[in-house]
């Protein structure tokens, strides 16, 4: 490792003091040389070319009225104000922010406990069998999983209900009740991804050093202050950094699973910005206010991001960068 870091320092160095034609030259041949890695990153750099970059620099068309045809018209500032004038935008931005709340705040606990829970397994293939089956839901479509959920509460045959039932709870039809349907999405959306978000945190706590367990067995720690004073502090980074990048997503409160939820009985409780914004921009043609729409989303996560940033880095001296 040491023969490597100086081999890079060296290459470094010469690239520094090089001539400006010498250097091109010298990049052009590291290019030719590592050709194939570059070929392989192409597929990558154009989807996000296609679906970030280029959606970014069409945002202006939220300061203007679209026309297929002739140039576009400058309207300044006009579909915000119709935005923050429209009383449905308040009701649909409270559904957003309730939905994303407990998603990202109320759920997030529980894929770090998920890790916790998955390294107290001693059995190895145990462990393996409850990886494979908690992270295969990640892997299915919304409409699958609705799919699943819908049956699975149904009011007649579903196994919720069934349970409820020997308890004398008299049937709940969970799909079509605005007061259950934002728990339903709580905790589909947990089943989908327990597994798969839990990764993070469970590759952090097999990184922590061996010698660490040796000096807390020495002590005489038992597995709960092994738990709260050797794993858990090693998860503070990770834990810090996906909870302020979820941040940067707190208004994505999750288009494909509300739309396939979704029914006329729930619609006004779990109607959010990006079905929202899909029916005035797909549907209506809209496409002026919709993006406007997307502007302050974009905007809003941008504003969370930095200032949970900066918050963190004040508090804990951790932060995303």
């Amino acid at each position: 490792m040491e023969n490597v870091n100086k081999k890079l320092f060296l290459e470094n160095q010469m690239n520094s003091n090089m001539p400006k034609e010498r250097k091109i030259k010298s990049n052009i041949a590291k290019i030719k040389r590592d050709k194939v890695l570059y070929f392989m990153i192409i597929p990558t750099l154009i989807y996000f070319i296609i679906f970030r970059v280029w959606p970014i620099i069409n945002m202006r068309l939220a300061f203007f009225t679209f026309k297929t045809k002739g140039p576009w018209v400058f309207e300044g500032f006009k579909y915000f104000k119709m935005i923050f004038d429209t009383p449905v935008f308040f009701e649909i931005l409270r559904n957003t922010l309730i939905i994303s709340f407990m998603k990202y705040v109320l759920l997030f606990p529980l894929f770090v406990i998920f890790a916790i829970l998955l390294n107290e397994i001693r059995s190895r293939g145990f462990r393996k069998y409850v990886q494979v089956i908690s992270y295969l839901p990640h892997f299915l479509s919304w409409v699958v999983i609705a799919g699943i959920w819908i049956s699975v509460l149904s009011p007649t045959s579903g196994a919720v209900n069934e349970i409820l039932g020997w308890f004398g709870v008299t049937p709940i039809d969970f799909m079509t009740s605005k007061e259950h349907i934002r728990w339903v999405l709580f905790w589909s959306e947990g089943w989908r991804s327990i597994g798969w978000d839990s990764i993070v945190y469970f590759a952090a706590i097999l990184s922590i050093s061996p010698s660490l367990y040796e000096a807390a067995a020495i002590d005489g720690a038992s597995r709960a202050n092994v738990i709260r004073y050797v794993i858990l502090p090693a998860l503070v980074v990770p834990m810090v950094t996906m909870f302020i990048l979820n941040l940067g997503f707190f208004l994505n409160a999750g288009f494909d699973q509300v739309l396939n939820f979704t029914n006329n009985s729930v619609n006004s409780a779990i109607d959010i910005l990006d079905t929202y914004i899909y029916r005035i921009g797909l549907l209506n043609g809209q496409y002026s206010l919709a993006t406007a729409v997307g502007l302050i989303k974009g905007l809003f996560g941008t504003a969370l991001v930095l200032i949970t940033h900066f918050v963190s880095k004040r508090f804990t001296g951790k932060g995303v960068w």
